[in-house]
């Protein structure tokens, strides 16, 4: 992991802008590539009025958390941002040993917008097209950092068993291309970036229901929380709904995990992951994106374990797996679920300006 030098780059200040408050307009078709998805865009005034879709688009937030202009606001301005930023990148020349990350955050950019999307309440077939221009950015990231990374930054930041945070978002990103289906290209380039291959039992299983012939890892690079994931999906099928429901039910707190002593090469670096406190902190800021907890939703495509127990939960995108159905999330806000880490609105949020510098802090 690197910290990020930000100093004054105009790509920096465009990336800043990602997760930051902004106005203007939401763009549905902007050109493929680092930017987006080619075409117009639309302003934010009134609900589209075309298609079932798009109308259940606007009026079903799946997050306990943050109402509709909310969930507009931060998805729109992080539209804007995205194709200001591939502006920059073919305009601006920086400081090129920064560039790997500023691209890599551009990256990572784009899996906060899959989530906050998916907390917006957008139809789950509209994520999936993300996935080209966030494969790109982090492709050509990896290209520029193999001259500029260490080999022990190299390892650090790719290791699943010492890098917590890049386990849980290639879990994030394996389960939204298992749901959405993406296409074997964009699967086998997706393959490439997550890398290490037989490190992890549960993951490598995850990953092999649509790659074959993957090697298995023989153990847990992180057996909490889950273990308990493991456990469901090797249990009888009689018991694999309630192991889920627990493993769900205790994912957000167990990934509060204590900090460790005398840290070696084989140790996790961070006690739990970077977007943790999100919500608790810099909500009003759009740092929040939601706590979904997609390596279930993961486990569940790859093994077909009954999840109807887990429908509702507030940690729990069901909707992932029913992508043409009803919404599986509560209409109106559930009491707060054990362990879940939703707490509902309040005032006491803190000011937008920390959480930008633990973005650029840890990657």
């Amino acid at each position: 992991m690197l910290v990020c030098d930000e100093r004054n780059s105009p790509i920096s200040e465009l990336l800043r802008g990602i997760m930051m408050k902004g106005e203007g307009q939401i763009y549905t078709n902007l050109p493929a590539g680092l930017g987006g998805f080619g075409g117009e865009a639309r302003t934010d005034e009134g609900a589209p009025s075309t298609g079932f879709e798009d109308y259940w688009r606007w009026r079903l937030i799946r997050s306990e958390r943050g109402g509709q202009a909310y969930w507009d606001e931060w998805v729109e301005y992080a539209e804007e941002r995205f194709q200001a930023v591939h502006d920059s990148l073919k305009t601006t020349a920086g400081d090129a040993s920064y560039e790997p990350q500023y691209l890599f955050n551009l990256a990572k950019g784009y899996w906060h917008q899959m989530l906050r999307c998916y907390s917006r309440g957008d139809a789950v077939s509209q994520i999936a097209r993300y996935f080209p221009p966030l494969l790109d950015a982090w492709e050509e990231a990896e290209r520029l950092g193999k001259s500029v990374w260490t080999e022990k930054q190299q390892y650090t930041r790719h290791a699943w068993a010492v890098n917590l945070d890049h386990y849980i978002v290639c879990f994030w990103l394996v389960g939204f291309a298992l749901v959405l289906d993406i296409p074997d290209e964009h699967w086998n380039r997706l393959l490439q970036l997550i890398g290490n291959e037989g490190e992890d039992e549960l993951l490598d299983r995850v990953i092999a229901s649509r790659q074959a012939g993957r090697q298995i890892g023989t153990r847990l690079c992180h057996p909490q929380p889950y273990r308990r994931l493991l456990e469901a999906a090797n249990a009888s099928r009689e018991a694999q709904a309630e192991l889920l429901f627990s493993f769900v039910n205790n994912w957000y707190v167990e990934l509060d995990r204590p900090a460790k002593k005398g840290l070696s090469d084989k140790t996790a670096m961070y006690e739990r992951p970077y977007w943790h406190r999100y919500g608790d902190e810099n909500f009003e800021g759009g740092a929040y994106f939601g706590r979904w907890c997609v390596e279930a939703v993961a486990a569940v495509k790859a093994f077909g374990i009954d999840d109807s127990l887990c429908l509702g939960h507030p940690n729990y995108p069901g909707d992932l797996l029913r992508a043409e159905g009803p919404t599986t999330h509560p209409s109106r806000p559930a009491p707060e679920g054990s362990g879940s880490g939703e707490a509902g609105e309040t005032a006491d949020v803190v000011k937008r300006s920390g959480w930008l510098s633990r973005l650029f802090g840890k990657s």
